[in-house]
């Protein structure tokens, strides 16, 4: 199983290209199975789950291509509707093939997944917003079963709580049914802004993007389209925090300052120096300990928790205390003890961690958990004394492109062992 073997005390400086985002990446690609002819998507991310979503649609029988940074598709050849449990187990996105199946061919057959293990993340607000619009759900076997007699038909979808999968799934599903659908309580992601934009240029229709109420006029079908995938935000705000960390600089290309204005604000308010262009971010901590910054994670467009555990790394060598509420997932403190081996002092209690920054972290031996945390580690890494040895990197490796490769570029030793 591969590691990351990393020396810290090294100053970070110069400019990371970021790529496409994983968590946009992975909807449009099952919205190609909307499509009734060609498909291309490039700036695709090469990542464990793209790998795994490009198998399991090729499992259909869908024609897919992945070459270079662009994925191309034919569903023409698309012969069942059939997600099995092998491909399905390593991924909760797994789950998005659903509304897709159900709305283009009428019936799936889709096991319940599986990921990273960040507490409880049911599949019950899709089904339920599926049945809304008329299909017919029965869970089995660790499957779900999903059909529907003719189309789905248009209706109110309200979320009992903010989904990003949910709203993703449902607003695909949405595209091809009978009639008009509203999505109330949905969420407000980038990500789900892109995947509508695709739509629409795939010729769907669909009102109010960027607000947590969207309306999906079906339409009869939809047509294949070229499409770029929207840059990584929390790929730019982990690059950059390992600027923060390291007192260095980085400059974060290829990216949209408007994705991550929240992140933004607490670098700033941690007295980095943080300046914007169209498509880059630059952070400059000129040489300075970041000082520790309270912060709660919410739904977009507030402080995201995909970026909680790499901001507490950056606390745990900050000046003072900060307070972090986690209330999106219930147990996304699993890093903690991790970078407390570290040196790290963090006190946690509930959905609650206070965190009291130390002048310095020493090497240890530590284990990823989960895809974000592995990042935290990493960065925890780059500011200790000594060497690091973080096990279970095939975590990172499901989020973050050539992750050792851009390091490395912006003066990182950093290197993956085997063992």
């Amino acid at each position: 199983m591969d590691k990351f073997l990393i020396q810290g005390g090294q100053k970070l400086e110069g400019e990371v290209r970021i790529s496409g985002a994983k968590n946009a990446a992975l909807p449009l690609l099952a919205a190609t199975i909307l499509a009734d002819s060609p498909i291309r998507i490039s700036n695709m991310p090469n990542l464990r789950d793209v790998n795994t979503l490009v198998k399991l649609i090729a499992g259909l029988g869908v024609a897919i291509e992945y070459v270079g940074d662009t994925v191309t598709a034919d569903t023409s050849t698309l012969n069942n509707q059939f997600a099995p449990y092998d491909l399905v187990k390593t991924m909760r996105a797994s789950i998005l093939v659903l509304g897709p199946l159900v709305a283009r061919y009428g019936e799936a057959k889709v096991s319940l997944p599986g990921g990273c293990a960040i507490g409880s993340r049911p599949v019950d607000q899709h089904l339920k917003a599926l049945e809304a619009l008329g299909a017919h759900i029965e869970v089995e076997n660790g499957y779900v079963h999903a059909k529907v007699d003719g189309h789905l038909k248009g209706g109110e979808v309200i979320f009992d709580m903010v989904t990003v999968g949910g709203t993703e799934n449902i607003l695909m599903a949405a595209t091809l049914a009978d009639g008009v659908t509203t999505i109330r309580n949905a969420a407000r992601e980038p990500e789900i802004t892109d995947l509508a934009n695709m739509l629409i240029k795939m010729g769907a229709k669909i009102e109010g993007l960027d607000t947590d109420t969207l309306v999906v006029t079906g339409v009869e079908s939809l047509h294949g389209c070229d499409y770029a995938v929207v840059a990584d935000r929390i790929e730019t705000g982990s690059y950059l925090a390992a600027a923060a960390i390291t007192g260095g600089r980085v400059r974060t290309t290829h990216t949209d300052p408007a994705l991550l204005e929240c992140v933004l604000d607490k670098f700033e308010e941690m007295g980095a120096e943080v300046t914007r262009g169209e498509d880059w971010i630059e952070l400059d901590m000129q040489g300075k300990r970041p000082k520790a910054v309270s912060f709660r994670t919410l739904p977009h467009p507030d402080f995201p928790t995909d970026m909680q555990a790499q901001i507490m790394a950056v606390n745990a060598i900050g000046r003072g205390f900060a307070t972090i509420s986690e209330t999106i997932f219930e147990n996304r403190f699993m890093h903690v003890p991790e970078l407390s081996r570290m040196g790290a002092n963090i006190q946690v209690e509930g959905n609650d961690a206070v965190v009291t920054g130390v002048e310095k972290l020493s090497a240890a031996p530590v284990m990823a958990t989960d895809l974000r945390a592995s990042f935290s580690l990493v960065l925890a890494a780059l500011a200790a004394e000594g060497e690091t040895l973080i096990d279970r990197i095939y975590h990172i490796d499901r989020g973050y492109e050539h992750i050792e490769a851009k390091l490395q570029g912006i003066g990182a030793k950093i290197k993956r062992v085997s063992g």
